[in-house]
């Protein structure tokens, strides 16, 4: 690894936490601060300043849809991934009839939670698909669920879970809520950004998306929802969005999501295969580093998880443990425990809490995520720091 294990080791500053935010493109950066200094007119003002930045929203708005192969009028601009999953379950709750909603015990909890929000306050009935010990869905279990009753159902599983890494099929989950007349969503904010999208091929109604986990600006997102829908206002109060979301736009973030969307998918193979082996090195390393360690989920390969994170469990008792992110963070390393969503909470990760044994549970799990920014002397460094801590 060429470091000398003997040497003490000087503190650096490593960002390994990208599936909870990533670092913004400095391309970004500069659209947002024109757009700031420059577009400061009212986008639904009707004078030349407002007419310049409603131009530039209906061209971010385009731009998305066209690489996405959808209709511009699909997508509609968010604060982020968690209203949009709301607005998208609640929406389809009380304007499209639904009766009941299907989802896992893994998914992130602006579904979870919504969904239990919607089950005592709206009365609908609450269904969990089976997942197995690496977080896939049990697709004939989902069939059995689907074909229970004849209520309208809402299928909600997400693409790429954001904790273990796991992906799902897509396409076939798409197929099977088709044939059985459910309406599909998907929390895609771990995939858009990072996978290529046909909404044309694929038979979803709904997916949703934040910029921040692909190098753009947080407090931007938006929603696929798929034309003629039903589906009507979310957030009252005016026209913006054509009527689903009243409120002036976000206008200096909607440039920003826009660039480094299409950055996004402009250097998308390159910027893949350089992610894809900084995790393979990873992995090759820390089992070599540490003959214990655990990969949680399916996140240890490559064929079945995002190329953008491992989740390990490391070989350190429960007691040890506590330790352990004080100790990276003071190493200038920063990770995630569980998702940076439910950090400010003492309660373990729900979603390893369903995938792992409980003498697994009793240890430390760690998630490390990648980006273009990140190199293999940052991750030589991170594995020297843990092999130090397991072996103290």
């Amino acid at each position: 690894m060429g470091n000398n294990n003997n040497a003490k080791l000087e503190p650096k500053r490593v960002y390994l936490d990208n599936a909870a935010t990533t670092k913004v493109r400095p391309e970004v950066i500069e659209e947002m601060q024109d757009a700031l200094a420059n577009f400061y007119g009212n986008p639904s003002s009707t004078h030349s300043f407002g007419r310049s930045a409603k131009t530039a929203v209906e061209t971010a708005r385009k731009t998305i849809a066209k690489y996405l192969n959808a209709q511009p009028s699909e997508i509609v601009f968010t604060s982020g991934g968690t209203e949009a999953d709301n607005m998208i379950m609640r929406c389809a709750v009380r304007d499209l009839g639904v009766e009941t909603i299907i989802t896992s015990k893994i998914e992130h909890h602006a579904v979870l939670h919504t969904a239990e929000d919607l089950e005592k306050e709206q009365g609908i009935a609450l269904q969990f698909v089976a997942v197995d010990q690496y977080g896939s869905p049990d697709l004939k279990h989902l069939e059995r669920l689907l074909e229970g009753d004849d209520s309208k159902k809402l299928v909600s599983l997400m693409h790429i879970n954001n904790e273990v890494g796991t992906k799902i099929d897509i396409k076939k989950l798409a197929e099977i809520c088709q044939r059985h007349g459910a309406l599909l969503h998907s929390d895609t904010v771990q995939s858009i950004g990072h996978y290529e999208w046909d909404l044309q091929d694929i038979a979803i109604d709904f997916l949703t998306a934040a910029a921040h986990k692909f190098h753009g600006p947080k407090g931007i997102g938006f929603a696929f929802v798929r034309k003629n829908s039903g589906i009507k206002a979310f957030i009252s109060g005016g026209s913006q969005e054509r009527g689903f979301r009243g409120g002036t736009e976000s206008f200096h973030n909607i440039v920003g999501l826009e660039k480094a969307f299409v950055a996004a998918y402009d250097h998308l193979e390159e910027e893949r295969s350089y992610v894809t082996e900084l995790k393979r090195y990873f992995i090759e390393r820390i089992q070599a580093e540490l003959p214990g360690v655990k990969f949680n989920g399916h996140s240890g390969d490559l064929e079945k998880s995002t190329y953008t994170l491992v989740n390990v469990c490391l070989p350190v008792d429960a007691q040890k443990a506590l330790m352990l992110l004080f100790h990276l963070d003071i190493k200038g390393i920063a990770c995630s425990k569980g998702s940076a969503c439910q950090s400010g909470s003492d309660k373990g990760s729900h979603v390893l809490s369903e995938l792992l044994a409980e003498e697994d549970l009793a240890r430390p799990s760690l998630r490390f995520s990648f980006s273009k920014y990140n190199t293999k002397e940052e991750l030589d460094y991170v594995i020297q720091v843990l092999k130090e801590f397991v072996e103290s």
